[in-house]
């Protein structure tokens, strides 16, 4: 029977690891998560150790990201379990901090990263790419690692993450790993816990509309036309209110459209089905 997986919560305790580890001359990967973890999150703590020689992965439910409205108190919580599933996946470290050891008394600093974060979920869910950037930011400070890895899944929040450490010259790569998904085609979620079977079965509807519409942008199709017929599909299929579905230049988000495109496209979505939000994103 292997070793339960270490655990460090504070700043001070998590250092002492990272400097140990660096003294040895190792490389150091990270991968921050919010726990209730499934096989989207291990892949990324595999990749992340195909590239360094030690892997710290993060649980933290970020209350900054969170609107007022939203399911934080709610958000699913099991370290014992999470725990398990990093040691199984190669991780070597779990990093669980407080709430009080990430925003002690006091604290008054948000990274806002402009542009990148304006469209799309920063329309949707104002504040919520501020609170990402402020946390992810204090992660990577905290830990220092030499490679961070975060899912695909969430493109957007992949593309402030890049633009975050550019502009603040962090001395970290950070490495997008492919969504997961699962074989009727819906993206892994820790939110696709609150599905009921009949939303369950019509979830992987969102994922199709994203390759409908980008099979026909990338045809020389009508980009308006194409994201408004799939926010028409998805309302009919039984989706209570779709936030967005839009195609977009890769990287830096920029508008494609109305008429044909003629450059590289990623087509984004967010629907509500029930009480669960979920996202999704394809293409070039």
């Amino acid at each position: 029977m292997s070793a339960p997986l270490p655990i460090v919560r504070t700043v001070a305790d998590l250092r002492a690891r990272v400097r140990a580890w660096r003294a040895e001359g190792l490389r150091i990967g990270f991968t921050p998560t919010m726990g209730a973890l499934h096989e989207g999150h291990l892949s990324l703590v595999r990749l992340a150790g195909a590239r360094t020689d030690r892997v710290v992965a993060s649980v933290f439910v970020n209350p900054t990201q969170f609107g007022p409205n939203e399911d934080f108190d709610a958000y699913p919580r099991d370290e014992a379990r999470d725990a398990a599933l990093l040691a199984g996946a190669g991780c070597d470290l779990l990093y669980a901090p407080s709430t009080a050891e990430m925003y002690p008394p006091g604290a008054a600093t948000t990274v806002t990263v402009a542009g990148v974060s304006e469209p799309l979920d920063g329309q949707a869910r104002p504040g919520h790419f501020a609170g990402v950037a402020t946390v992810v930011a204090k992660l990577l400070n905290q830990c220092a690692p030499d490679v961070a890895v975060f899912g695909e899944k969430d493109y957007q929040q992949l593309q402030v993450i890049r633009r975050l450490v550019a502009d603040l010259d962090l001395p970290v790569e950070i490495v997008g790993g492919a969504t997961a998904r699962a074989e009727d085609g819906l993206a892994l979620s820790s939110r696709n816990a609150y599905l009921s079977a009949e939303e369950r079965a019509v979830a992987p509807r969102l994922n199709r509309a994203l390759r409908t519409v980008f099979e026909t942008v990338k045809a020389g199709g009508d980009v308006a036309a194409a994201e408004q017929q799939a926010v028409s599909d998805l309302l009919a299929a039984g989706f209570s209110q779709v936030d967005y579905v839009e195609a977009r230049r890769p990287g830096t988000l920029e508008r494609l459209g109305p008429g044909p495109a003629d450059a590289p496209v990623r087509v984004l979505g967010a629907a509500r089905l029930g009480r669960t939000r979920l996202i999704d994103n394809l293409g070039d």
